[in-house]
C-alpha cells in the first residue's frame, strides 16, 4: 500500500469511488455500491488482498498528479529514463453498471508500461476464477462478475493470481483499459468507449462546477471540496457517505478504526448549508429528501446514520484476515454506533428542515407533521443522558453539546410557526420547552469560575462542538460567555496549531470506553474554530487559521478526518466529507458575505 493517507486521490462515479495511489495502484474499490464488499483492499492489507496498479516498468512513485480542471478526472504522470507516460483514471457516470477507465498515454520517449490486476472479493478474502470471453478476461465469484476490457493488441496473462500485462507506448499513442462489474447471473452489460468516457467525464464535471456561484478567495478549494461531496453522494437516493474508507486509523497502530460509508445526521445542516450557499440547490434539495425518507417512522428510532439508501440495520464486523492501514487493526464493516441514542440529531433534522424551507425549497407534505412528531418525543425525552455527537462508548452523560441541539429543535418549531402562521403546532409548549433547555444548560453546563461551558454536566472537560453555541444562535457571539468558551477551547484542545475534539489527557478517564490511544487534530473542528473567531470579531486570527487549514489539503486538494501535527500527516478515513462541509461554510462565512451563522 501506499505509505500515507494523503498519498491518494479519489474517483467516482456518485455510487461508489476508487483510492488511487501515487504509484498508479488502485488500492480500494467497492463494487457496486459505497459500503458494498471490496475488491480491491490493497490499503487495509497488502497486494493480495486486491488492487491494481498501471505504471512504467521499474517505477515507483509518480513525478506528478493533478485533476484536470474543475473534474474528477485524475492524470497521473511518470518521468522515466525511457521517457514520460501519463495514466488518465476515472469512473464515468453509471447508465448500467460501474466502470473504471484507465487511459494510458504517450508524452515522450518509448516508455515499457506493467499492468497488474489482483481481484479479490469480499474484502480481500476471496480469489475470483479467472476466464476468458470474447477476448475479455472475466472474473466470477459467488455473486459478482468483473471484465476486464483492453486494446485487442495488448496481451494479458494469468501468473501468481493476478492478470498481467506489458507493453510500449510512444509520444500520443493510448492505451485503453475498462474494469466493468456486473451481478453474476446477469449478462455482460453494454461496452463503453474509454476515450468518449473521458471527454464527457470532464466535460459534465466542468458544467457542474461551474454553477459554483462563491468567487472570492480559495476558490479552487472550494470547487474541489464541492466536487468532493458530489464524488461522496449516492445519486440514486440523495445520501451523502461521511466518506468512501472503512478503517482508516485515527491514529496509526491504533484501535479507533471505524466504517465511514454511511450518511450522518449530525452532518445534514452544515451540508445543506453548504450546497445552497454555493448554489446547488437540486443537490440540497436530493439530500434534504434523503433525510426525509431516512427518519420517517417513530420519532423514537431515530438514527444518528443510516445507509445509503436510508437502511437502518448496520451491523459492525471485523475483518482479521486485514492487517489493517499501517497495522491499525480491527478493521471493521457497519457501524455499532448506529444504535446510540444523539439527542443532537433532533436538532440537526429539525434546522435541516427549518433552513431548507426558508430557503425555498419546495416542502413536502409530511414534513411538518414528522417534524410535529419529533418536537413530541423531544418534550418527553431531552433530559436523558445520551453518547453525545462524537459516540462515545464509555456510557451516556448529559452532553452540553446535546442539549444545545434539542434547543435548536424548539427554536426552529418555535420559528417556523412564527414565520409560517397557517401551520398548526404548540407554538407556547414549545416556548416553554426552549426556555427551559436555556435555562439548565447555562446553570449545569457553565463552568463560571473558568467562563466556559463544559463537555457535559459537571465535567471539567472541553468539546470543541461548544464551538456551535454562536453558530446556532443559542447565545449571540457577544456573549461574555462565548468568548469565554472559545477562549478555553483554544487554550485546552489546542494541538500543533489545530484543534482537537475534546479533551485526552492520557492520565485521565477513558471518556469513550476504548483504550487511549491519542488523536490528531479534527480538521472540522478546526474550521469551527476559525468561524467562532470570526463571530466574536478576531476576523484575521480566524483568516489566519483557515489560511493553514487549506495548507493541509493533498497535492490533490482531498482532506482526511483529522491530521496529525507530530508526525506531518493526514489521519483518518479520506476523503472526509465533514472536513470538505466545514472548509465550503467557513470559505463563505469568512470571505463569501455570510455572516457563519445558522439558519
Amino acid at each position: 500500500m501506499n505509505a500515507r493517507i494523503e498519498d491518494y486521490a479519489l474517483i467516482g462515479d456518485e455510487q461508489t469511488a476508487a483510492l488511487v495511489g501515487r504509484d498508479g495502484s488502485i488500492d480500494w474499490l467497492c463494487l457496486p455500491r459505497f459500503d458494498s464488499a471490496a475488491c480491491f483492499a490493497r490499503i487495509l492489507g497488502d497486494e493480495n488482498n486486491g488492487h491494481w496498479r498501471i505504471a512504467p516498468k521499474g517505477a515507483d512513485t509518480c513525478t506528478r498528479r493533478a485533476y484536470r480542471s474543475d473534474t474528477l478526472v485524475l492524470d497521473t504522470e511518470w518521468e522515466t529514463g525511457e521517457g514520460t507516460v501519463r495514466v488518465t483514471d476515472l469512473m464515468p457516470q453509471r447508465e448500467r453498471a460501474p466502470d473504471v477507465v484507465r487511459v494510458v498515454e504517450g508524452v515522450s520517449g518509448r516508455v515499457t508500461v506493467v499492468s497488474t490486476l489482483r481481484l479479490r472479493f469480499d474484502y480481500g478474502s476471496v480469489v475470483p476464477w479467472m476466464r476468458r470471453s470474447d477476448g475479455h478476461r472475466v472474473a466470477v465469484a459467488g455473486p459478482d462478475s468483473v471484465w476486464l476490457r483492453s486494446e485487442p493488441a495488448v496481451r494479458t496473462w494469468g501468473e501468481d493470481f493476478g492478470t498481467h500485462s506489458e507493453f510500449t507506448v510512444e509520444p500520443g499513442e493510448q492505451v485503453a483499459f475498462v474494469l466493468t462489474w456486473h451481478p453474476s447471473h446477469e449478462p455482460r452489460p453494454p461496452l463503453i468507449d474509454p476515450y468518449e468516457a473521458v471527454r464527457t467525464s470532464v466535460t459534465d464535471w466542468r458544467r457542474w462546477a461551474a454553477r459554483c456561484r462563491y468567487d472570492g478567495p480559495y476558490r479552487d478549494a472550494v470547487v474541489r471540496s464541492l466536487i468532493t461531496l458530489k464524488a461522496l453522494t449516492y445519486a440514486p437516493t440523495g445520501g451523502i457517505v461521511a466518506a468512501p474508507t472503512t478503517s482508516l486509523p485515527e491514529k496509526p497502530g491504533g484501535v479507533r478504526n471505524w466504517d465511514y460509508r454511511y450518511c450522518w445526521l449530525r452532518d445534514s445542516t452544515l451540508t445543506l448549508n453548504a450546497l445552497l450557499a454555493a448554489g446547488y440547490q437540486d443537490e440540497a434539495e436530493a439530500w434534504r429528501d434523503w433525510l426525509l425518507r431516512a427518519v420517517a417512522g417513530d420519532p423514537a428510532d431515530l438514527q444518528i446514520m443510516y445507509g445509503v439508501a436510508g437502511e437502518r440495520r448496520l451491523p459492525e464486523t471485523e475483518l482479521p484476515w486485514l492487517t489493517g492501514f499501517a497495522g491499525s487493526t480491527p478493521v471493521r464493516t457497519g457501524n455499532g454506533a448506529v444504535d446510540q441514542l444523539q439527542l443532537d440529531v433532533y436538532g440537526e433534522v429539525m434546522d435541516s428542515l427549518w433552513l431548507a424551507r426558508a430557503s425555498g425549497l419546495p416542502t413536502k407534505p409530511h414534513m411538518w407533521s414528522l417534524q410535529r412528531a419529533l418536537l413530541g418525543f423531544l418534550e418527553k425525552a431531552w433530559r436523558q443522558p445520551d453518547e453525545g455527537l462524537w459516540e462515545v462508548r464509555g456510557g451516556r452523560r448529559h452532553f452540553v453539546h446535546s442539549k444545545v441541539m434539542v434547543w435548536v429543535a424548539a427554536d426552529r418549531a418555535v420559528r417556523t410557526l412564527e414565520r409560517y402562521p397557517d401551520l398548526r403546532g404548540d407554538l407556547e409548549g414549545w416556548r416553554t420547552l426552549r426556555d427551559e433547555v436555556h435555562r439548565e444548560v447555562c446553570e449545569k453546563g457553565y463552568d463560571a469560575a473558568r467562563n466556559t461551558f463544559t463537555q457535559y454536566y459537571g465535567s471539567a472537560g472541553l468539546d470543541a462542538a461548544l464551538l456551535l453555541i454562536p453558530r446556532v444562535g443559542f447565545l449571540p457571539p457577544d456573549d461574555p460567555r462565548v468568548a469565554g468558551t472559545v477562549d478555553a477551547i483554544r487554550a485546552d484542545l489546542g494541538h500543533g496549531g489545530f484543534l482537537r475534539r475534546y479533551d485526552t489527557d492520557p492520565d485521565g478517564p477513558v471518556v469513550d470506553g476504548l483504550p487511549r490511544t491519542g488523536e490528531g487534530a479534527f480538521l472540522a473542528c478546526s474550521f469551527w474554530l476559525a468561524d467562532a473567531l470570526h463571530l466574536t470579531g478576531r476576523t484575521e486570527e480566524a483568516r489566519e487559521l483557515f489560511d493553514r487549514l487549506a495548507g493541509l489539503v493533498n497535492d490533490v486538494g482531498l482532506l482526511a478526518e483529522e491530521y496529525d501535527p507530530v508526525g506531518g500527516c493526514q489521519v483518518g478515513n479520506f476523503p472526509q466529507a465533514f472536513s470538505h462541509i466545514a472548509l465550503v461554510n467557513t470559505s463563505l462565512a469568512l470571505f463569501g458575505g455570510g455572516d457563519g451563522k445558522a439558519g
